[in-house]
């Protein structure tokens, strides 16, 4: 099946260098550009792509905001694309807030080519990017500065089983799916059962947003 990919980037070089990069694969089609967030979000709802490719800092509206109208649309309005954040560690805080409203993870812009292609792939068969754990550091980097952020495990924890908690927990440590088996002595494919379980219960779309609740409610703190 062909992902369909739209590209919000205020340089034009940015967006034509990713442009040729992903419509040479077979199984990525770019459906349009866009040099704001503004715009990307109306040319999103119009071309309804599965990824959003969406820089941080643009004028007019930045990549956040733009992210979270993609994300949490107003009524009526069902198209909701994966989102993934093109980003330099100078915008840390942004990126944060962006995995906060619902995108699927970060890719910095002078990743190689490949990891641009994978990143693609990855989030969108509704994975989030996680690896190699940057997002699960930058998570706990402003879990560990911002202290009145965190209280006690959140209620809505309590909805979990006690295997579907220890599955949470070394999500949120950065750990594969592969690695949760090994460590728990479980089938992978249980342990995608208890993941896709977790996202049910707690209404997260994916890791990444587990892997904020995991830091924000206390379960898992930075430095463990």
């Amino acid at each position: 099946m062909t992902t369909r990919v739209i590209i919000v980037d205020d340089q034009a070089m940015v967006r034509a260098g990713f442009a040729a990069l992903l419509a040479a694969q077979s199984d990525i089609d770019v459906v349009g550009e866009a040099p704001d967030g503004a715009q990307g979000v109306e040319l999103s709802r119009r071309t309804r792509p599965d990824v959003v490719l969406m820089d941080v800092r643009m004028p007019e509206m930045d990549g956040l905001e733009a992210a979270r109208r993609l994300l949490a649309p107003r009524p009526g309005v069902t198209h909701r694309p994966r989102v993934l954040m093109l980003t330099t560690f100078d915008v840390d805080d942004y990126v944060y807030e962006a995995l906060r409203a619902g995108a699927s993870g970060f890719l910095l812009k002078d990743a190689p080519s490949a990891d641009l292609i994978a990143a693609v792939r990855v989030v969108a068969s509704g994975d989030a990017l996680l690896a190699p754990s940057v997002t699960r550091r930058l998570i706990a980097d402003f879990a560990r500065q911002r202290p009145a952020a965190r209280r006690k495990p959140a209620l809505r924890l309590k909805a979990l089983t006690e295997r579907e908690t220890e599955v949470l927990t070394l999500v949120a440590r950065g750990r594969s799916n592969t690695e949760i088996a090994e460590i728990l002595i479980l089938a992978e494919q249980t342990v995608k059962t208890h993941v896709s379980r977790v996202l049910t219960k707690l209404g997260l779309r994916d890791r990444a947003q587990a892997v904020v609740l995991a830091y924000e409610s206390g379960l898992v703190a930075p430095g463990e």
